[in-house]
C-alpha cells in the first residue's frame, strides 16, 4: 500500500492537479453545405459543431467531459450591477470627456448590503466602447477620488475633468445606458423537422406535430393562451390573436422565456414559404430544431435555413426506445465559445436533467452571440448616441452648479457646509432615493430585471462549495502547502501540521520563518525559502525526516538545526520557482535581486520515496541538488513561472515579470524575449500560470484587472514564437486579486473580501462571492483559505440554538441585519480555514490514494463498493504521454466502479419526486416551470436544516447524507439579490 501511494503521487502532472484544458470540448469549426434533390449545392457555411462524440469511441483521458457543472455564465444578478446595488441608494454619477472628446459617465456607491457586511465601492464607467465595472475596497482612513477610481479603469487622461450630476433624473437615463446589455429575457424558436424534411419551405410547413414532439414542448414549458397574456409576449400578438392563439412560455432561473413553435404559428396553405411563421423563428438568435427519424437518417444541417440573423442551432432527437435525448449544437463561426460542453456522448436519459442543460446552453449560447460583430457594432453605435445626446442635454445645467460640490471625495457624503444647504442636501438625497426605488419597483414590476432569487441554489451542489477544515485557527499565516490530507502551514508560532478533527502537530519552532513552500510528495522533499533579505536562504529537506519526527514526537526543531539543509549559492534569494512536470528531473529557479539560478535534482530509482521511508539514509538531501547555470536579467523579477518545452531538452523556459512587461528566458541560453507590455502607469503583477491546452505551452498572465493568455508557440530553432494569435484571448476582474488559481474549466481570484469564479475559455463570470477578511493559504492540490466568520461566544448548547434559527447570514430580504457582524450580541469574530476540494471543481478527473502524515496508516480513496482504488505503476520517468495513459487507465476503471448502482439518499429521492405544477388556465397568470417549481419545497426543507443535493457521485450524495448540516459551513449560494455565503 505505501507503494500505491508514493508511485500515484505522480499525478502532481498538471492535467491531473488542474483538470484539462482543451478548446476542443466546445466543438470545431465546420463547413457545411447544403444541396437539393438533384445534388446542386444551395447554401454553404462555417459552423462550430458540438457533438460531445470526442471520446464514444476512444479511450478516456484526464479531464474527458462526462460530467459537466451547467451554470448561467454572466448571470444578470451579478452584472446587472446598477440595478442590483444603485437604484434606491445614495450614490454619485459624474459626467466628462476623455482625451478624444468623446464623453463618459462614471457611477460611484459605497455599499455595505452584500452578505457578511463587508463595504465596497462599485464602479461603473460608462463609454462608446462598452461598459466597465470594478470593485474597490473600503478604507476609513482613506479617501477615494474620482480621478484615483478613473485611473483604476486606465482612464487618466481627460478634455474635460468629471463633474458631480445632482439631477436625480440620472438614474433614469443610466438604467437605460445598462439596459443595453442585453435583455433579461429571452425568445427562442422550435422548429418542427418530420424524417426526411431537408428544406426550410417542408420544416415550416408542418401544420401539427407529433406525440413524441407535443411531449418535448411540455418539458420546455407551459401552454399558455395568447390573447390578454401580461407576461414576457417575446414579439407575439396577445390582442388580435394574429400570431396564433397559444404559445411554450416558462420562467428559467429569474429568466422569462418565450418559445416560438413553429406548428402554433398561424399556417397559411396559399403561401409555401409560411413568410409569418419565418418572421419570427426566422428572427431568432438560437433555434431549436426537433427532427424525427433514426440516426441513419439525412442529418440536419444550419445551410437548410434561410437567415441572416440565426445563429445557433440546437438540434434534438428522441429515442424511443430509451426514452432518451440527444443533443448537437451548431454555432456560427464568429460566435465566442459559451457552455456548458456538451457531455461525451449526448445523450439525456434524465429529461429534467436536459431541459436545465438546454434551457442554460441556449441562454448562454444568445449572451454570446451578442459579441460577434454583427450585434457588438449595432449596440456600441446605439450606446455612443445614447451617451452623447445624454451629455448635450445635461452639459448646460451643469455649469449653473457649484463648483465646490464637486470636490468632495466618495467618504463624504455630505459636505461642510451651513445648516441650510445641509438641509437641502439631505433632502435632496432623500428624493434621489424615493426616485431610485420607485425605479427598481417599476423594473422589476414590467419584467426587465431577473429575479432575485435563484432558485436553484439551495438543492443545487456547486463545484466549489467550500467545507470546514480547521475552526478558529488563532495563527497569523505566511504561507502553506497540502501534504496528504493535511496541511503544512508557515505560522507566526512556527510551522504547524494541521489535519481535519485533529491538534494540530508543530513541525519546526517560530525560529524558522518559511516564507514560501514546497511540498512534493513524489520526490520525498520539502523545498522552503526562509527569513529576509540578505539573511534569506533555501532549504531542502526529506519529507520521511520530517514525518519520522512527527510521529515520534521528538525535539522540535529549530532554525539552527536546519544548517545541512541549506542549498548552496542561494543566500539572498527573494523569490523561487519549481517546474509543474517533474517527470524526469526537478528543476529549481532561484532569483537573487536579478539572477536567476538554475538548480536541479536527477531522478534516481533508489532515492524513491519507498526506500527512504523505509531505510534511514544518512545522505543530505542537499547533495543530490546541482547548480546549472546563471542568468542575468535587467531587473529582479516579481513574478517567475517555469514553461516545459515540448521535448523538455534545452527548450525549457522560465517566465519573468518585472517593470512594466512580461519576458520570456530560455533556460539553455539565457537569451530574452518580450512576451508582453503592460499599457498602464502602475502595474500591481499577480501570477503567470503555465498552462498546457492540448499539450502546447501557453501562459495566463495576471496583472491589475486584467488576465490575459498568451500561447507559447514551438521553439524554431531555439527561440519562441510570440506573436498575436486567434488562440489569445483576456478578460478582466472586477476587483484587484491578489491570487488567482486555476481548475479548469474555472478560473478563480481571490481579493481581500471576495472570491471571483469565471470560465477559463471565456473568462465569462460564473459567480461572486464576498468573503471577509479572505486570505489565500494553499491551492496546489486542494484550495485552502482563511476567512472571518461570526461564531458564538458561549457554550455548544447556545451554538446549537444559533445554527436550528435562521443563520443572521442567511436571511430574506425583510430580515437583513443592520448592524455588522461584529456588533451582534454574544458573537465574537474568528478566523477558520476552508477548504474546496480540488475533485469537485475539475469533475474528479483522477482519484488517487491521500496518506495523511499524522495518521499511522495509509488511507486510500474507496469506490461505492467497497474496493480500494487500482495501484499505479511507479512512473516518476515516464514521459506526459505515459502518465496520461496511465491516468486514463485508472480513471476507467474507477468509472466502472462508480456506474455501479446505488441507493439514493432521501434527500436526493425527494428532490427527483417534486412535482410539476400544472399550468394555471387562466388569462394573465404567472407561470413557473422546471427548477422554479421547487422554491416552496426548497425553502421548507432549508429551514429544518436539511440540504438537498442534485450530485449524481454517490461518493458526495453518501458524505452529505451522513454530515451534520454544518459540515458544508461556507456554501456560495445566492439569496434574493444578494450573495449569501453561510458561516456557520
Amino acid at each position: 500500500l505505501m507503494k500505491h501511494f508514493y508511485s500515484s503521487s505522480v499525478s502532481e502532472d498538471l492535467g491531473c492537479r488542474r483538470g484539462e484544458f482543451s478548446r476542443k470540448h466546445y466543438g470545431s469549426v465546420e463547413l457545411l453545405i447544403s444541396s437539393d434533390a438533384d445534388g446542386a449545392i444551395q447554401r454553404a457555411g462555417r459552423f462550430r459543431v458540438e457533438n460531445g462524440s470526442s471520446g464514444e469511441n476512444t479511450d478516456y483521458t484526464p479531464g474527458t467531459w462526462h460530467r459537466t457543472d451547467v451554470h448561467l455564465e454572466n448571470p444578470e444578478y451579478h452584472t446587472r450591477w446598477y440595478l442590483k446595488y444603485f437604484l434606491g441608494k445614495v450614490h454619485q454619477n459624474y459626467i466628462g470627456t476623455d482625451a478624444e472628446k468623446n464623453p463618459f459617465f462614471l457611477s460611484v456607491v459605497l455599499s455595505d448590503e452584500n452578505n457578511q457586511r463587508v463595504p465596497q465601492y462599485h464602479s461603473i464607467l460608462w463609454r462608446k466602447t462598452g461598459t466597465q465595472k470594478i470593485c474597490l475596497p473600503y478604507s476609513p482612513t482613506k479617501t477615494l477620488s474620482v480621478k484615483s477610481i478613473l485611473s483604476a479603469m486606465s482612464l487618466d487622461k481627460f478634455e474635460k475633468s468629471p463633474r458631480e450630476i445632482f439631477n436625480p433624473e440620472i438614474q433614469k437615463d443610466l438604467l437605460v445606458l445598462e439596459e443595453q446589455e442585453g435583455s433579461v429575457n429571452f425568445k427562442f424558436g422550435v422548429l418542427y423537422a418530420k424524417d426526411g424534411q431537408l428544406t426550410d419551405d417542408d420544416m415550416f410547413s408542418n401544420e401539427t406535430g407529433s406525440e413524441s414532439f407535443q411531449r418535448f414542448l411540455h418539458l420546455l414549458g407551459d401552454t399558455i393562451t395568447l390573447k390578454g397574456w401580461t407576461g414576457y409576449r417575446g414579439g407575439l400578438d396577445t390582442k388580435n390573436d394574429t400570431t396564433g392563439t397559444c404559445s411554450i412560455y416558462t420562467v428559467f432561473q429569474g429568466h422569462e422565456i418565450m418559445f416560438h413553435v413553429s406548428t402554433m404559428l398561424p399556417y397559411s396553405r396559399d403561401n409555401k414559404q409560411q413568410v409569418e411563421r419565418k418572421r419570427h423563428i426566422g428572427n431568432d438568435i438560437v433555434t431549436i430544431i426537433f427532427q424525427e427519424g433514426e440516426e441513419s437518417s439525412p442529418a440536419f444541417k444550419p445551410s437548410m435555413i434561410r437567415s441572416h440573423f440565426t445563429h445557433i442551432f440546437a438540434l434534438v432527437r428522441y429515442n424511443k426506445l430509451n426514452n432518451s435525448y440527444r443533443l448537437k449544437i451548431f454555432s456560427e463561426e464568429s460566435v465566442p465559445l459559451f457552455g456548458p460542453p456538451l457531455p461525451s456522448p449526448p445523450v439525456f436519459t434524465n429529461h429534467q436533467e436536459f431541459r436545465d442543460f438546454v434551457l442554460v446552453k441556449l441562454i448562454n449560447g444568445e449572451k454570446a452571440t451578442l459579441e460577434t460583430p454583427t450585434f457588438s457594432q449595432k449596440r456600441q453605435r446605439t450606446l455612443d448616441m445614447l451617451i452623447r445626446s445624454l451629455y448635450q442635454d445635461l452639459m448646460p445645467d451643469l455649469h449653473k452648479v457649484n463648483n465646490m460640490l464637486n470636490r468632495r471625495s466618495f467618504s463624504d457624503v455630505l459636505p461642510e457646509s451651513p445648516k441650510s444647504t445641509r438641509k437641502r442636501e439631505e433632502a435632496r438625497q432623500a428624493e434621489f432615493v424615493r426616485l431610485g426605488q420607485a425605479l427598481k419597483l417599476k423594473t422589476t414590476v414590467k419584467g426587465d430585471a431577473t429575479a432575485n432569487l435563484a432558485t436553484t441554489s439551495f438543492c443545487k451542489k456547486e463545484p466549489w462549495e467550500s467545507q470546514s477544515f480547521c475552526s478558529n485557527f488563532p495563527h497569523e499565516v505566511v504561507c502553506a502547502d497540502s501534504w496528504g490530507k493535511s496541511l503544512l502551514v508557515s505560522t507566526d508560532a512556527g510551522i504547524l501540521l494541521i489535519d481535519e478533527g485533529q491538534p494540530s502537530v508543530q513541525v519546526f519552532d517560530k525560529t524558522l520563518q518559511i516564507k514560501q513552500m514546497h511540498v512534493l510528495e513524489a520526490l520525498n522533499l520539502l523545498i522552503a525559502r526562509i527569513d529576509k533579505g540578505k539573511d534569506s536562504r533555501l532549504l531542502v529537506f526529506r519529507l520521511s525526516a520530517v514525518q519520522k519526527d512527527v510521529e515520534t514526537k521528538q525535539i522540535i526543531r529549530s532554525k539552527y538545526d536546519c544548517r545541512e539543509n541549506k542549498l548552496e549559492r542561494t543566500k539572498g534569494c527573494h523569490l523561487y520557482a519549481i517546474n509543474t512536470h517533474h517527470g524526469s528531473e526537478l528543476r529549481i529557479v532561484v532569483a537573487i535581486r536579478n539572477k536567476l539560478l538554475l538548480v536541479t535534482k536527477k531522478y534516481n530509482p533508489c532515492d524513491s520515496l519507498t526506500s527512504n521511508s523505509l531505510l534511514s539514509s544518512s545522505e543530505s538531501p542537499v547533495e543530490e541538488f546541482q547548480y546549472i547555470r546563471e542568468i542575468c536579467l535587467s531587473d529582479p523579477p516579481v513574478v517567475m513561472t517555469l514553461v516545459d518545452g515540448p521535448t523538455e531538452d534545452s527548450d525549457n523556459m522560465i517566465c519573468v515579470a518585472y517593470r512594466h512587461q512580461f519576458d520570456l528566458v530560455n533556460e539553455s541560453t539565457g537569451e530574452c524575449y518580450r512576451l508582453h507590455h503592460v499599457e498602464t502607469n502602475k502595474v500591481n503583477f499577480v501570477t503567470a500560470i503555465d498552462v498546457y491546452e492540448d499539450g502546447e505551452a501557453g501562459l495566463l498572465l495576471c496583472y491589475n484587472y486584467v488576465c490575459q493568455y498568451r500561447k507559447v508557440y514551438p521553439f524554431n530553432g531555439g527561440s519562441p514564437l510570440i506573436q498575436p494569435s486567434a488562440y489569445d484571448f483576456h478578460f478582466s476582474w472586477n476587483q484587484v486579486p491578489y491570487a488567482v488559481v486555476c481548475a479548469f474549466p474555472y478560473i478563480l481570484a481571490f481579493t481581500t473580501d471576495s472570491i471571483e469564479i469565471r470560465l477559463v475559455v471565456n473568462g465569462n463570470l460564473v459567480h461572486t462571492a464576498v468573503v471577509p477578511e479572505l486570505q489565500l493559504v494553499a491551492s496546489r492540490s486542494d484550495i485552502y483559505f482563511k476567512a472571518t466568520a461570526a461564531v458564538s461566544g458561549s457554550s455548544d448548547s447556545s451554538s446549537k440554538e444559533m445554527s436550528s434559527r435562521s443563520s443572521p447570514q442567511t436571511p430574506t430580504a425583510y430580515e437583513m441585519p443592520e448592524c455588522p457582524l461584529s456588533s451582534l450580541e454574544g458573537e465574537v469574530p474568528c478566523k477558520n480555514l476552508y477548504k474546496i476540494p480540488l475533485s469537485n471543481l475539475v469533475g474528479r478527473s483522477i482519484e488517487r490514494p491521500l496518506k495523511s502524515p499524522l495518521a499511522p496508516k495509509v488511507i486510500t480513496t474507496t469506490t461505492s463498493s467497497g474496493v480500494a482504488a487500482l495501484p499505479v505503476t511507479h512512473s516518476l520517468s515516464l514521459s506526459r504521454m505515459e502518465i496520461k495513459e496511465i491516468a486514463s487507465r485508472t480513471r476507467k476503471e474507477l468509472l466502472g466502479l462508480l456506474d455501479e448502482p446505488i441507493p439514493k439518499t432521501e434527500s436526493a429521492q425527494k428532490q427527483k419526486k417534486v412535482p410539476r405544477r400544472q399550468s394555471d388556465p387562466r388569462q394573465g397568470a404567472v407561470r413557473s416551470t422546471s427548477s422554479d417549481r421547487i422554491i416552496s419545497s426548497s425553502f421548507e426543507s432549508y429551514s429544518e436544516g436539511h440540504h438537498l443535493s442534485t450530485s449524481s457521485d454517490p461518493s458526495t450524495l453518501a458524505n452529505r447524507e451522513e454530515s451534520s448540516p454544518s459540515s458544508y459551513p461556507f456554501q456560495l449560494i445566492s439569496l434574493y439579490d444578494e450573495d449569501i455565503i453561510d458561516l456557520k
